[in-house]
């Protein structure tokens, strides 16, 4: 049984280095002030799809971003990966959309993409946090999820099980297709980049890029389907002006404060034996151990 699979990624800054400038006026966040790198968890959905891939030949892996143009290359480092196809969804009517905003993007480019057995996307992205993307998308497709995916085991006669973590443990699931499958941190890590895709893939680019002056695999593109990133519009999936962007967006921002955390005191201790025996009767003592 071959399988349609979407795998819905984010290009998120590397929230490892905030800075003051990390936020606009408005609230929302300034990409441009910190490096961009592939969403942790949905690095983890697209190495279950992979695996899907592997376990069940003829299946197409398509992989799908909302975000400016430099968003192209997370789907560049997706192809190196393993993905057969990419899509940058990217209009400037999509700028400053909360969670609401961005799922009813996304869905409108699912709709255009069309046959899909399969959505997986990660938990959550480190720049928001809230978790909410995969399942609102669920929602607005009107399929089934399951949230905290660790390992889908299988996919047969039209249903998936799946091991899904909890509190104390994993739950096994079974669920019809299609569905949508929201990845969290236990999954396995994702595979890195295959040597032979990365070199023929580093020379995949959208349209646009191509079109730039200086582009030098035009040849290459023109002859290989596969080298062209799509990159779709808001008129090109047929959206809703009104429901994409800041005018999408319930959720405002009232404010944003940079918070620094600061000791009130300190101790400093030697390798000292004596010294070494009262920190550690101190934290017996305020119970941060034992």
């Amino acid at each position: 049984m071959s399988l349609n699979i979407i795998v819905l990624a984010k290009q998120v800054p590397d929230t490892r280095n905030v800075g003051a400038q990390a936020m606009n006026a408005d609230g929302t966040i300034n990409r441009s002030a910190l490096p961009a790198i592939f969403n942790p968890d949905d690095l983890g959905a697209l190495e279950q799809a992979l695996q899907l891939k592997e376990k069940h030949p003829g299946s197409h892996v398509t992989v799908l971003t909302m975000g400016p143009r430099r968003a192209a290359e997370l789907l560049r480092e997706a192809l190196y990966r393993g993905a057969d196809e990419a899509v940058l969804l990217s209009d400037s009517a999509f700028a400053g959309a909360d969670t609401l905003a961005t799922s009813y993007a996304l869905t409108t480019a699912i709709c255009k993409i069309g046959k899909y057995d399969v959505v997986l996307c990660g938990r959550q992205a480190i720049d928001g946090d809230t978790a909410q993307v995969g399942p609102q998308v669920a929602q607005q497709l009107g399929i089934p999820q399951v949230t905290y995916v660790r390992k889908v085991q299988a996919v047969e006669d039209g249903t998936a099980i799946i091991e899904r973590a909890i509190e104390n443990g994993v739950e096994l699931l079974k669920a019809p297709l299609p569905l949508l499958l929201t990845v969290d941190g236990t999954a396995s890590p994702c595979r890195p980049r295959n040597a032979y895709r990365l070199l023929r893939f580093h020379r995949a680019a959208t349209a646009q890029e191509q079109a730039a002056e200086g582009y030098k695999y035009s040849a290459q593109a023109q002859a290989d389907e596969a080298l062209t990133i799509k990159e779709w519009t808001l008129a090109d999936v047929g959206g809703d002006a009104s429901r994409c962007g800041l005018s999408g967006s319930p959720t405002k921002v009232k404010a944003v404060t940079n918070i620094v955390f600061k000791a009130k005191e300190s101790k400093r201790y030697t390798a000292d034996s004596e010294q070494i025996k009262s920190l550690v009767a101190e934290l017996l003592a305020n119970h941060t151990i034992g």
